[in-house]
């Protein structure tokens, strides 16, 4: 990704929103505008309707208008019409729910109009809407639907519906709707729609109108205001807006006409409707998981969502693009440039937010986003990745989120890692830019690429931790994985940053004595080394590397490897490199929990018929996972013989007081080793990373959870290191069971055990992840899960409220118990 010109969708710079003072989540509402300078002179029913084209527009009178939003923060409502005049007994006061007025908006109705009395949106979790459209886990009263596929909706009318009679559904979303943008839409009810759009009566009983809606397939996604206009011989009516009647449209995986549709009924359970999920990170030797609370139908989260693309001024003609969509996103979660969700933060100093590791789910930190307007302290790649997952899920996107082991990060465009060394292969620190983090999360989201060549649907990467800019801003994709699998690095968006994280080879340099530099050794699998995400249905791993890469070594990926090479900043780094190699190196690390005494090994082999002398060298630091290293606290070196055939064992031993003063964010370590083989002149080189793990936290159920009825849980944890921890905070979330809740604890001493027990009150039935971490200064990265299965309410249905267990600001938790070890 490289600087450039904003030639890219996704970015819109001069509809940048700019936060208040106070965040306000109802601005004010605009001036009304006369509708026929707007709409070109023509009537409402003119272009709805070809039959009342030649009616005079002054029959019509003035069209609703307000603030048309996205009503991603909870707007009011406002009459359709002025105040009338007092003209007896049938005339209505338009302000209150379910009046309405007539076409010259002085509120008279007249014997004869149709007049819509109420509508019943049957928006109800129960609801057949809700259900048919799989959106009935949503903690929401509104309706929600997904574009594609019918719904149903009832009109309340003040006679009998007669088939002279006109009626349409009329649906805005943004502050300027126009038809041609499809921000208004216009269905008249009985004749074929445009789009796709169309709205048919499946009954009419007495002064109850039974309507079948069919919405667009490329409908824009987001909050529309919803109303009704009825046309008789006596006149128009309108039905003015309602917050209550607001519906929400997303993008529907389930509809083969919709281009994020997905043809796998257990993937669209695991990728759109799996509120829980896995996580995972460390090395690809050491593997670690965490399960994540995504949380995208807990209340407020969609509104999130919605607020997130509000607040970067994406226009709305551009929110039925998923393509268009995914890009936003993927900019927006991160706060570079635009204000966005989180405030990356690789430091190790957290003292003014919350240490990533910390975060158990997204839904605190979108309700924080969306409560507040302020970025959200701090996230680093699994965090951001989470969210990302949360939104785009909830947005109606197949996502999931993807662990690439060994990722690199190509700050040249050369499409290698470069690492330089001196004559005698010291690293040269000044020159290598370029770093492979131990592991680096992001995302898979499922569409066609309609504005890419035909062979790139399916999976597409996004990725919304910043470390590089695409066209001037920190965002990254939507990127097709067939594009990175074959090298085709230049197809839209991303793609070489994206193919070098998985795919490129580590090049070792060495420094001549004439100045210039020698390629002294390539290491071909040392790149994108496994690649995985969780199982589809299960907790387990699913290996994706071979969707992303060919195998390791084979004809097709040296292929696709220098292809892109061949596009990047170096196109003849493969040329004339020296390839004689017969010592084999391979290092070992032994699995060690934080607090314990560790051994580091290096194995040599001697593949030659011939005797080989090495001389080794052994570097050990601690680094962040994002391969940055702190100083060398230890150091070997060695000469070895080995005869032919032979092998022989170079031991490190560190203990934890060595490695302890040392220590960084997810206890990791690298273990630099260089080696130069005498009689040969072959080069050595070898980067291993290895991690300290740390304690999981122990969850048990205390009694059966039922909805809308107590339930209390127990943690228990024991602090593995001899120190004391200060300042300890537990989090505790779980959707349908528990909001985000902050439990500070005070200090924990050294290899004590401690237990709490916390209640909280279940709003959904079923199977539900309840996710626990602990924080410290002195210790991160622990966390713990347990499976709640939880039983409907005697009476049936769910029970929800904003307020349930929700502790923004933390609450002291006295231990239940504490014991030594």
């Amino acid at each position: 990704m490289t600087d450039g010109p904003r030639s890219d969708v996704g970015r819109w710079g001069g509809n940048a929103w700019q936060p208040p003072t106070t965040p306000s989540p109802e601005p004010e509402p605009e001036p009304e505008p006369d509708s026929r300078s707007r709409r070109g002179g023509r009537s409402f029913w003119a272009r709805c309707c070809g039959c009342c084209s030649c009616r005079n527009d002054d029959d019509w009178g003035r069209e609703p208008y307000r603030d048309r939003g996205s009503g991603s923060r909870g707007r009011g409502s406002r009459s359709g019409g002025r105040r009338p005049d007092s003209r007896g007994s049938d005339s209505r006061q338009p302000g209150s729910r379910g009046s309405g007025v007539n076409a010259a908006g002085d509120g008279t109705i007249r014997e004869g109009m149709l007049v819509v009395t109420g509508v019943d949106l049957l928006s109800s979790r129960s609801d057949q809407n809700r259900r048919e459209h799989h959106t009935d886990e949503f903690e929401y009263d509104e309706l929600i639907v997904r574009r594609g596929q019918p719904f149903h909706m009832v009109l309340l009318l003040s006679r009998p519906y007669e088939s002279s009679d006109h009626i349409a559904l009329e649906l805005l979303i943004g502050n300027n709707p126009e038809v041609g943008k499809g921000t208004h839409v216009i269905i008249p009810v009985g004749k074929g729609g445009s789009g796709g759009w169309k709205a048919q009566v499946t009954k009419a009983n007495g002064q109850n109108l039974n309507l079948r809606v069919h919405t667009s397939p490329n409908a824009i996604i987001g909050k529309f205001q919803f109303t009704v206009r009825t046309r008789t011989e006596a006149g128009e009516f309108q039905l003015p807006f309602d917050p209550h009647n607001e519906i929400y449209i997303l993008f529907n995986p389930w509809c083969p006409e919709d281009i994020v549709y997905v043809d796998h009924e257990d993937w669209r359970q695991e990728y759109v409707l799996n509120e829980s999920g896995r996580i995972y990170y460390g090395t690809e030797a050491q593997i670690g998981e965490r399960t994540w609370n995504y949380g995208q139908f807990d209340h407020g989260v969609l509104d999130a969502c919605l607020y997130i693309l509000d607040r970067r001024g994406m226009p709305y003609g551009g929110r039925g693009d998923p393509v268009n969509v995914s890009r936003v996103i993927s900019a927006m979660v991160n706060s570079l440039d635009d204000n966005g969700v989180l405030i990356g933060n690789w430091s190790g100093d957290y003292s003014r937010g919350t240490n990533p590791s910390a975060w158990v789910g997204s839904v605190e930190i979108l309700l924080s986003y969306l409560r507040t307007g302020y970025s959200v302290p701090y996230g680093q790649c699994w965090v951001f990745a989470g969210v990302t997952t949360t939104v785009l899920r909830c947005l109606g996107l197949a996502t999931r989120t993807v662990t690439n082991f060994n990722s690199a990060h190509d700050t040249d465009t050369s499409l290698t890692m470069d690492i330089y060394f001196d004559e005698n292969m010291k690293p040269l620190e000044h020159l290598n830019h370029d770093s492979v983090w131990n592991f680096h999360v992001w995302n898979d989201c499922w569409m066609k690429r309609p504005d890419l060549p035909s062979g790139f649907d399916g999976w597409q990467v996004v990725d919304a931790t910043p470390q590089e800019t695409s066209s001037g801003i920190f965002c990254c994709g939507p990127c097709s994985v067939e594009s990175i699998k074959n090298g085709l690095v230049y197809m839209k968006y991303d793609t070489p940053f994206i193919f070098a994280e998985v795919n490129s080879d580590k090049v070792y340099w060495q420094r001549q004595d004439d100045g210039s530099f020698k390629i002294v050794y390539v290491e071909e699998k040392a790149i994108g080394t496994l690649i995985i995400t969780k199982a589809i249905g299960s907790s387990m791993r699913e290996d994706v590397t071979h969707i992303y890469k060919h195998p390791e070594g084979s004809e097709a990926e040296r292929k696709a490897v220098e292809t892109a090479a061949a596009h990047g900043s170096k196109p003849n780094v493969y040329a004339n490199r020296d390839t004689a190699e017969d010592v084999a190196m391979q290092v070992e690390a032994q699995d060690a929990v934080m607090g314990q005494d560790l051994t580091v090994s290096v194995v040599l082999t001697n593949r030659g018929s011939s005797r080989r002398t090495v001389k080794l060298h052994l570097y050990l630091s601690v680094t962040f996972y994002t391969g940055v290293t702190g100083s060398v606290f230890k150091e070997s070196k060695k000469e070895v013989v080995l005869q032919p055939g032979a092998s022989d064992r170079v031991a490190m031993p560190v203990a934890y007081t060595e490695y302890k003063p040392h220590l960084v964010d997810q206890g990791a370590m690298l273990l630099n080793v260089s080696g130069h083989v005498k009689e040969s002149g072959q080069v050595l080189a070898k980067q291993h990373t290895f991690r300290l793990r740390t304690p999981d936290l122990s969850l048990s159920l205390l009694g059966a959870a039922v909805v809308g009825q107590e339930c209390e849980v127990q943690i228990v944890f024991k602090n593995p290191l001899p120190v004391t921890l200060t300042n300890v905070v537990f989090r505790l979330e779980g959707s349908g069971l528990q909001r985000p809740k902050i439990l500070n604890v005070g200090d924990i001493g050294g290899n004590e055990t401690v237990t709490l027990r916390q209640t909280f009150v279940p709003v959904r039935p079923g199977p539900r992840q309840l996710i626990a971490s602990l924080d410290s200064p002195q210790l991160s990265q622990v966390h713990g899960v347990i499976q709640v299965d939880v039983a409907p309410a005697p009476g049936g249905g769910s029970f929800f409220s904003d307020a349930r267990g929700n502790s923004r600001s933390g609450e002291t938790i006295p231990m239940a118990s504490r014991g030594g070890a």
